[in-house]
């Protein structure tokens, strides 16, 4: 399938999705703004993972950055789609948050920081960030020495980056139960969306004939995944190790819901999507020296993030899953997709000046 073929596609799933959706806030209005949630939540990881890893790769270098330039660029570029997003998010906010109700904040023990004025000054200085680093970005992208000048807003727009996203996190679905407590949350979102930007970038890649004709970098992006899916498990693990060692009911809750009915068969479909089956593929040669193997693994932990973040917010409604969570994915993904794939992927992959120093491989 070409880029122009998963475009159109991307248009269609979108679109369905967004009568779907419209449907579905009709006649299941109680279901719709954790399915919105659900869907907001994970196009959110492909612009700031995209982000993240552009800034790293200014840092480090290495040729699987210039490779995978031009997909992070557009990932990047569709930063501006999260106001229309959050719209109907921020309009349900007292139907998602129980400390976003009328007097549900003085009854805390943490409602100094729980508490819609607070809350929403927290987003618009998210937003601020968010989209001021997106602007510097590709600002420095257009100067004569792009790389330099990325090098220079790298350092202090990771550490921008690290903290929005921490404490947004934590407001956005963790604080979809006000008395669970986890220190190492919003690392584990960090490493998710630098998982699932590395793997919107390599799928998308696969569809470039150009990428195709650079088997020496497929190595190294799958030593890249291996890596990074490698943190995430080690970090969600130890979250989850914490917690039943601490035994408190007030976290253990978190984990009870998200294994009762049929939530503990998804746990375990993430298990294997998200850990299991890549890092027994990923520790084989011939996977990471194959665009097919690579692009069929990245497609699998993209989905099963899909899944894992259907399994963070949708039980905390309370209500089971249905076609209206899946309606809402396809609205923001499909869109998120489609303005992704129509931005222009000129320029080369690797720069003179990388192969002037002996930088080919990024090895």
């Amino acid at each position: 399938m070409t880029r122009r073929e998963s475009r159109h596609l991307a248009w269609v799933m979108g679109g369905m999705g967004l009568i779907g959706s419209a449907f579905g806030w009709s006649i299941q209005p109680a279901a719709f703004p954790h399915a919105w949630l659900a869907a907001f939540t994970t196009w959110l990881e492909w612009p700031l993972g995209c982000l993240g890893l552009l800034l790293i790769h200014a840092l480090t270098g290495g040729s699987w950055g210039y490779a995978l330039r031009p997909q992070l660029i557009a990932g990047i570029r569709t930063s501006w789609l999260l106001v229309p997003v959050a719209l109907p998010w921020l309009l349900a906010l007292p139907e998602l948050y129980p400390w976003a109700r009328p007097g549900a904040a003085a009854h805390l023990a943490n409602g100094f920081y729980l508490n819609r004025p607070f809350f929403f000054g927290r987003v618009l200085l998210y937003l601020v960030a968010w989209l001021g680093l997106q602007a510097l970005t590709l600002r420095a992208l257009r100067a004569e020495q792009p790389d330099i000048a990325l090098a220079r807003v790298a350092p202090g727009g990771l550490i921008v980056l690290a903290l929005t996203i921490t404490f947004s996190s934590i407001d956005f679905t963790m604080s979809l139960d006000p008395h669970f407590n986890s220190s190492v949350y919003g690392l584990i979102t960090l490493s998710e969306m630098g998982l699932f930007a590395l793997s919107g970038a390599v799928l998308a890649a696969s569809l470039a004939e150009r990428s195709r004709a650079s088997p020496e970098l497929l190595p190294v992006l799958g030593k890249l995944l291996l890596g990074i899916l490698l943190l995430r498990a080690y970090l969600d693990f130890m979250q989850l190790l914490i917690v039943w060692e601490s035994d408190l009911p007030t976290d253990a809750s978190w984990y009870q819901v998200r294994r009762s009915g049929g939530w503990g068969i998804t746990a375990t479909f993430i298990t294997v999507g998200y850990f299991v089956l890549p890092w027994c593929a990923l520790i084989w040669p011939q996977v990471r020296r194959s665009w097919r193997g690579i692009s069929r693994v990245s497609g699998l932990l993209t989905l099963t993030a899909i899944v894992h973040q259907w399994w963070v917010v949708v039980p905390a409604s309370g209500l089971a899953f249905g076609p209206v969570d899946v309606a809402a994915m396809l609205c923001v993904l499909g869109v998120g997709a489609a303005l992704s794939l129509g931005e222009p992927r000129n320029g080369p992959s690797l720069p003179a000046a990388a192969l002037a120093a002996g930088d080919p491989r990024g090895g």
